[in-house]
């Protein structure tokens, strides 16, 4: 009887485990990965903009560029710092480029942007050179992760994975099955739903995050449920355990 009870007990912690570390682990199946896909992100309307351009004649190439600024600390002991102005990518999608006047952007990638500056430069500076860099990429980790918020990326682009990893990946809690992404492109926003739990996921266009994407980690039945029942659970688990444990000495 004993034997019975305790077998019947462990069964079940068993299968519980089982259902668990099938929800918890990452890339469980060996899908076919699609080598070929290459993304490289676009440039949208409200992106800041770093725009240098130079030449071997430094005083033609000024005229091009933005004033710098002075930027002094909060404190009374901060040294003061110069800074290049942003371009700021307007509702049109367009900057306003120092002696060239309106020039659109969105919808570019980075080299694209910098090889129509450099068309345009053509005519004006012998041999220019642009340097872009996009200032305000960043994205949002919300919901069952160890570390939620917003976060500045400096590389050119950044996978879903990194991205769950700055925010310290998922909680125990998280479905990783079911992630959602959030994307504005063009004032419209699109919804994709991710299974990490799948190879296959870095065939998705949301493998690859663009600026300022929304990443939201739907808490599992467990989060849920708990919220709802609160330490009931665990005083009903050590309950239960405590019964077997008794019953298991009496009937012994």
């Amino acid at each position: 009887m004993v034997s019975r009870i305790f077998g019947i007990f462990l069964t079940f912690l068993l299968i519980t485990s089982c259902n668990s570390s099938k929800n918890i682990a990452y890339l469980q199946n060996t899908g076919k990965l699609n080598n070929d896909i290459k993304f490289e992100s676009t440039l949208q309307a409200d992106d800041q903009l770093l725009i240098i351009v130079s030449s071997e004649n430094p005083e033609v190439a000024a005229p091009y560029n933005l004033k710098s600024v002075v930027y002094q600390g909060t404190s009374e002991n901060s040294i003061a710092q110069e800074r290049q102005q942003a371009f700021l990518i307007d509702q049109n999608g367009t900057i306003e480029f120092p002696m060239l006047g309106s020039i659109k952007l969105a919808g570019l990638t980075r080299i694209q942007a910098v090889e129509k500056i450099k068309s345009l430069l053509k005519d004006h500076i012998k041999d220019p050179i642009v340097n872009l860099r996009l200032l305000n990429f960043k994205i949002s980790v919300l919901g069952e992760v160890n570390k939620p918020g917003v976060y500045p990326i400096n590389s050119e682009r950044v996978t879903l994975v990194e991205a769950l990893a700055l925010a310290g990946d998922l909680t125990i809690y998280g479905k990783r099955n079911d992630i959602l992404v959030i994307r504005e492109k063009d004032g419209v926003k699109t919804y994709q739903k991710i299974d990490i739990t799948k190879t296959d996921f870095v065939n998705s266009p949301y493998y690859y995050l663009s600026q300022n994407d929304v990443i939201y980690v739907e808490p599992n039945k467990t989060r849920v449920n708990s919220s709802v029942i609160g330490p009931n659970l665990t005083v009903g688990i050590s309950a239960l355990s405590l019964v077997v444990t008794i019953l298991a000495l009496t009937l012994k």
